[in-house]
């Protein structure tokens, strides 16, 4: 399970959870204007625009999680198991692997306006990346700093929706998460008012009570309206300092612990539990991309801009696992 943001303030900001029980090699990954993408059925693209993100890189091939390109388009796809359907490729389609949707996003668009041309024509094909990586059931949110939209390929043919909540959970599918919405109307961040009874005389007895209704629960479809709630509540100042705290802050509104997801046992007897493992925010504008991960609080950057993006090969920056304390004594 994961969960993926997009965030306005001066600048436009976007990231995720990656929330799982296990890890792959991900790694902080530039890919450069001219690393060439070879794809199942479409060819190949010699040239596009630079993106960074998370990926887990075989022989050179970035499998992103999520990418921003430098014109500020960024994409994320999160887990959507059993409501995910791949198909055959099909004539007059473009016929997309779901690993290669990222790229194929990335070194096409511009602005999410150009991702929904794209969109509309696309058929996700269940191609393997290889036989050791079969494909992921997935769901994408796609982000420029003025829209945002969700993109599913279900049973019923691919969907695209406009997304007003700029955030993104799991299953059920997309269109439910925005009607479930609607049973926390209620919910505030400001101090409620009586209107249970008016012949009850009624008192607040804690600061936050508005907010009283809204899940905390792990479950995506509870994740959902809490990051929700948190994002669009979110007060902070345009500094980039600021901006980038207050980012990790609503990601962590839903962050997972250990121990709070457990979902059998090893051999050894101890639990298999699912958690963020890396929580991630990209300035979409300058190119920046922090995260930070389940060990390490400190936020690490890395910034698109200070590598050569006229390469021919990705540039991967291992990640910064154990924790890192500041010691004043």
């Amino acid at each position: 399970m994961c969960t993926a943001v997009s965030y306005k303030t001066k600048n436009h900001y976007f990231g995720r959870n990656l929330d799982l029980e296990f890890s792959y090699h991900e790694t902080v990954t530039v890919t450069p204007r001219k690393k060439q993408f070879y794809f199942r059925h479409l060819g190949v693209i010699k040239e596009h625009p630079a993106m960074i993100g998370m990926a887990y890189v075989v022989n050179d091939y970035p499998l992103y999680y999520e990418a921003s390109n430098e014109y500020g388009v960024s994409i994320a796809g999160l887990n959507f198991p059993e409501n995910a359907h791949y198909n055959s490729p099909m004539d007059g389609k473009d016929n997309v692997a779901s690993f290669e949707l990222i790229p194929w996003i990335m070194s096409n668009c511009k602005t999410v306006g150009d991702a929904k041309k794209l969109l509309s024509k696309i058929n996700i094909t269940s191609d393997a990346f290889s036989e050791k990586l079969p494909p992921s059931p997935l769901h994408w949110m796609i982000a420029d700093s003025k829209e945002c939209i969700v993109f599913e390929q279900t049973v019923s043919g691919g969907h695209i929706y406009d997304n007003p909540a700029k955030v993104m959970t799991n299953n059920p599918a997309f269109d439910y998460q925005l009607t479930h919405l609607s049973d926390y109307m209620s919910c505030s961040a400001s101090e409620p008012e009586n209107v249970f009874a008016g012949d009850i005389a009624m008192k607040r007895y804690s600061r936050g009570m508005g907010g009283i209704g809204i899940p905390g629960d792990l479950s995506s479809a509870s994740r959902f309206v809490k990051v929700a709630f948190t994002r669009l509540n979110s007060y902070t100042t345009d500094d980039e300092s600021a901006s980038v705290s207050q980012f990790f802050k609503i990601l962590g509104s839903v962050e997972q612990q250990k121990g709070c997801c457990r979902l059998g046992k090893n051999d050894d007897g101890s639990p298999v539990c699912e958690y963020t493992i890396y929580s991630s925010c990209c300035n979409t504008d300058k190119g920046i991309y922090y995260y930070t991960t389940y060990e390490n609080s400190q936020i690490t950057a890395v910034d698109m801009y200070h590598e050569d993006l006229d390469g021919v090969h990705v540039v991967i920056y291992e990640l910064v696992k154990g924790q890192q304390i500041r010691w004043e004594n």
